[in-house]
């Protein structure tokens, strides 16, 4: 690779969750919603797409606006959000985007004859008779749709929506649906037209207590993909804050719970309980690139539900077909390690903590009861020119993690550049066991570190609070 690549993968003013990696040509495509800084309620913006070259995983473009929220005819006012897309091409060669509008029953499509765009309408999914699909009594809920063009040009469509029972789980049912799992329906080659009935392939909590999905229930976020022969399902399950994972032989049947593949809070890694990082939704999807697999997913920023932004990490397809379970990192695309000299954005840390530890970025309640807690903002407005991302708020016992640096043996010095006072404990150990320098805010301490590929956490000691902006490893 030319240039390193970290987590977040994008831009530190871009906010683009739920993304669904496609390589098309010798590029891969990131097709996502669109978040806004700050924003209050979800996928606000109409959709982007970022692109890199994939000798390069560390050098995104911007491909630009490929669809506008007006220019589905049910949505002229722009009103509506677009939720969670995908993108495939089909088999005539065109590049069909997926995307429900948050109002309206069905899945809606778009059309292009690039994978870039600029995308146009295309229609909702439908039955052979013209009626939406999802409002059938056998019909799946619309939400977070994923496609999947076999390698015989089969085409299936997989949505779904299913939270625990209660007020959510009444009101998204009566709007037409199923909301009982993750479900499956093949299409015609014209690619919106159901050719046959809908299965459910992920149960959702109610269905799915005497499965081998019991614990990891589907919640949302169905991402298809086949791989060796097998079909697989990457989902967010109920626990929200982990993409797990259904296989089968058949696309549309038959699935088996295979495991975790990525809490955005290390939560189950190596048997971690405790959450490294605020908790909340993510979605994604598996990506192969140049031999390498790869499990795209988002992480929660500032506090709030509404800002989320994608990272990457490389994952492990064993000979039997399951997928380990991996850690959050700052550098899930980089051919390896991040080098042990340079300057790095506070930005990039894959765990943050407070004292007595985290919470879910969307517990309100909670979020006032702790404004102890530290969490990733930016100076500026949504998109403005030249935001700064950082880390707010860290307070005495707060802490934060970046995995995982290379460093050769040699002597190196630390500075830390932040706002506020007091001092950082740099451990190679995230319980500070190991430390290897002392440095206050705005200054200089050596660093004592052995050859080898090491983690960095930053403990924060201090009567005020700092805000931390980056570090210098020279």
């Amino acid at each position: 690779m030319k240039h390193q690549a970290f987590n977040p993968y994008l831009p530190s003013y871009e906010y683009v969750p739920d993304g669904e990696p496609r390589v098309f040509g010798d590029r891969v495509y990131v097709y996502g919603s669109h978040d806004l800084f700050n924003g209050k309620d979800f996928c606000l913006g109409d959709y982007v797409c970022w692109s890199a070259p994939l000798d390069d995983l560390g050098d995104w473009r911007y491909e630009g606006v490929i669809y506008r929220k007006d220019q589905d005819p049910k949505n002229k006012d722009g009103k509506q959000h677009m939720n969670a897309p995908d993108c495939v091409q089909g088999p005539d060669g065109r590049y069909y985007l997926y995307y429900q509008l948050h109002l309206e029953i069905g899945t809606q499509v778009a059309v292009c004859d690039t994978p870039a765009g600029k995308f146009e309408y295309y229609g909702d999914v439908k039955h052979p008779d013209g009626t939406v699909y999802g409002k059938g009594k056998k019909d799946s809920f619309g939400f977070d749709p994923g496609v999947l063009v076999d390698d015989d040009g089969r085409v299936f469509l997989y949505t779904g929506f299913s939270p625990a029972p209660g007020p959510l789980k009444i009101l998204m049912g009566m709007r037409g649906g199923s909301v009982d799992g993750g479900f499956c329906v093949e299409l015609e080659q014209d690619m919106i037209t159901v050719k046959a009935e809908p299965t459910m392939v992920i149960p959702g909590v109610s269905k799915g207590r005497k499965t081998s999905f019991k614990g990891h229930e589907f919640y949302e976020a169905s991402s298809p993909r086949k791989i060796n022969g097998k079909y697989y399902m990457v989902y967010s399950s109920i626990l929200s804050h982990e993409l797990a994972y259904g296989i089968s032989d058949y696309p549309d049947r038959g699935f088996k719970f295979g495991g975790s593949i990525v809490s955005i809070a290390d939560i189950g890694y190596k048997g971690n309980t405790k959450p490294n990082n605020y908790t909340g939704n993510t979605h994604g999807g598996l990506v192969e690139i140049n031999g390498q697999w790869y499990v795209f997913y988002h992480r929660q920023t500032n506090r709030v539900k509404c800002s989320r932004q994608g990272c990457a990490e490389k994952i492990e397809i064993l000979a039997d077909g399951s997928i380990p379970q991996v850690e959050t990192t700052s550098c899930g695309l980089n051919d390896g390690p991040l080098k042990a000299i340079g300057t790095y954005e506070a930005r990039i840390a894959c765990n943050l903590c407070g004292k007595n530890g985290i919470v879910k970025s969307d517990d309100a309640k909670k979020l006032d009861k702790n404004m102890d807690l530290p969490y990733f903002t930016q100076t500026g407005e949504d998109r403005e020119s030249d935001p700064y991302q950082f880390i707010a708020n860290m307070k005495d016992g707060s802490w934060c993690g970046f995995k995982y640096f290379a460093f050769t043996g040699e002597e190196k010095a630390i500075t830390v550049r932040g706002l506020g006072a007091g001092t950082f404990t740099v451990s190679t150990d995230q319980n500070g066991h190991d430390k290897v320098a002392s440095v206050p805010v705005n200054g200089t301490a050596q660093l004592k570190i052995t050859e080898g590929t090491h983690a960095l956490y930053f403990t924060y000691h201090g009567v005020d609070t700092a805000d931390f902006l980056d570090f210098t490893i020279a």
